[in-house]
């Protein structure tokens, strides 16, 4: 089962918690425990913010990944961690990329929920295998390979605070 405390930090408009979930279930359907886990939608001030603490990357990412670190040991809820979305930045990018906007914001949560599970996109070999989940998973969904036009740089602005 999962446990999501979707925040809203920001006026504008963005996906329904039930359109959440469903995204979060379907990248977290190979983990056979309870999750429990944070979306917050912030503005581009607080992305910037939190990208540039983390990362030290002085500018507002679309989305943020932060795997909880404690062990199970001193923790009694499953926690999984927190997701950090902007969500100017994902429209921004889906008008930019001429995506469908659902497509994107599906992309981005399914990305990032990946993250929280430990997969990631430094080296070659992980990218593909992670790639290849999301392409799966986003047709599952009826959405459209979002790779597919990319020629340069496969992954979207992404990470953990402990990847890069």
């Amino acid at each position: 089962m999962l446990e999501l405390d979707l925040q809203l930090a920001t006026e504008a408009s963005a996906p329904s918690e039930a359109e959440f979930r469903q995204w979060c279930e379907l990248a977290l359907r190979q983990r056979t425990a309870d999750s429990e886990m944070t979306i917050r939608l912030v503005d581009e001030e607080e992305a910037r913010e939190l990208n540039f603490t983390w990362r030290q990357k002085d500018y507002a990412t679309n989305v943020l990944s932060f795997p909880a670190d404690v062990p199970d040991e001193f923790l009694d809820i499953p926690l999984l961690g927190d997701l950090v979305i902007c969500i100017a930045v994902v429209e921004r990018e889906a008008a930019e990329q001429g995506k469908e906007l659902k497509a994107h914001w599906a992309h981005l949560v399914i990305h990032g929920c990946l993250h929280l599970l430990g997969y990631d996109h430094i080296d070659d070999d992980e990218a593909e295998e992670m790639e290849a989940l999301e392409r799966t998973l986003l047709a599952e969904l009826g959405h459209p390979d979002p790779y597919a036009d990319d020629e340069t740089d496969t992954s979207p602005i992404v990470t953990t605070k402990d990847s890069e």
